[in-house]
């Protein structure tokens, strides 16, 4: 992409109409991942602004369990953006208003989901090749939303990379009102695989008036840094690098305002964390399904560590919570490490 931008990182608030965020440092939302227990053990560590995790218009309307599980909050638990996915402008609209009347500081709308049960449906992702569609739905949501920030999240496009169908959709969600747009600069072809384009960041921050959150393979505050002189994005959004590692956010706001770098966590510190993060699993879902759900976030504070296929191993049989404790409290790297 050539050489950096010159960009300046200081006071990186963020604006989206009403709501003022004192970071530009968001967390996204990630299906089987951001829960209740993540947001409160990313906002105990720096977290400021995080998303429930993706919530299908057409079962919050009908008042499913799943959806009722995914929209437990506490009042620390804030502020807190809902993510509707759905492809139908009434649904979407109607359950746009309910977000609002329950009082979520933002509203965004699933235009990137890769996985095929939502593009089948014609939703998510899917919506990127079917632009008149996309502003149906944003056009109805819009009459209804009176006071929240309506943004967007895509991927560059379906199988084009090239980033022309992501500029066409921010384009027409601008003329439609809505606040912001992030985008995951992969395309639904990619999944999660390949490296995100970033270039395409800098061409839709080019192309619109409305901040632009960049989104994909930020793993660290260096990358998160880099995105934002390379492409001149409005925020950063994180996914996958935010995993196991909640000091990240703290981590990117030091480097963002030229501060020194926040003091790295030790082993004890991550595995004191996992603990927590164990503890407040079994409390909002239970026991039976709060371990199977701890399979996969305790691999997530080890992985890269010496050790961590064993570890994965052993836990993914983990009967009891207090089995997997001792599993955790046992666990040490082959090697000294800190994270």
């Amino acid at each position: 992409m050539g050489e950096p931008r010159q960009i300046k990182l200081l006071d990186m608030s963020l604006k989206l109409k009403n709501l003022m965020l004192n970071t530009s440092v968001i967390q996204s939302p990630m299906a089987g991942c951001t829960d209740l227990p993540f947001r409160l053990i990313g906002r105990s560590k720096g977290m400021e602004f995080a998303f429930l995790e993706m919530i299908s218009a057409e079962a919050l309307i009908r008042e499913t369990p799943e959806s009722e599980e995914i929209m437990k909050r506490t009042p620390e638990d804030r502020p807190l953006g809902a993510q509707l996915v759905g492809c139908n402008a009434d649904s979407m609209a109607q359950a746009a208003q309910i977000i609002e009347d329950l009082g979520y500081d933002l509203l965004d709308l699933n235009l990137g989901c890769p996985v095929p049960k939502i593009t089948g449906k014609g939703a998510g992702s899917a919506l990127l090749i079917r632009p008149d569609d996309a502003r149906r739905i944003f056009e109805s949501i819009m009459k209804v939303i009176k006071k929240i920030p309506v943004t967007v999240k895509m991927r560059s496009g379906y199988e084009d990379p090239s980033g022309k169908e992501a500029i066409l959709i921010s384009r027409i969600a601008e003329d439609c009102g809505l606040s912001a747009v992030s985008l995951h600069a992969r395309t639904r072809a990619q999944r999660y695989m390949g490296n995100a384009d970033w270039a395409v960041i800098a061409k839709l921050k080019e192309a619109v008036g409305i901040p632009v959150i960049g989104n994909g393979d930020i793993f660290c505050a260096e990358d998160a840094k880099r995105m934002k002189q390379m492409t001149g994005c409005d925020g950063v959004m994180l996914g996958r690098g935010a995993l196991g590692n909640p000091w990240i956010y703290r981590q990117i706001q030091a480097v963002f305002e030229d501060h020194p770098a926040p003091e790295k966590p030790t082993f004890a510190d991550v595995k004191a964390a996992l603990m927590n993060h164990l503890a407040l699993e079994i409390d909002f879902i239970g026991e039976r399904k709060g371990l199977l759900q701890m399979r996969r976030v305790a691999c997530w504070y080890f992985k890269d560590m010496p050790g961590a296929a064993q570890f994965r191993t052993k836990i993914n049989v983990c009967q009891s919570v207090s089995e997997m404790k001792k599993l955790i409290d046992d666990f040490e790297p082959l090697s000294t490490l800190s994270v």
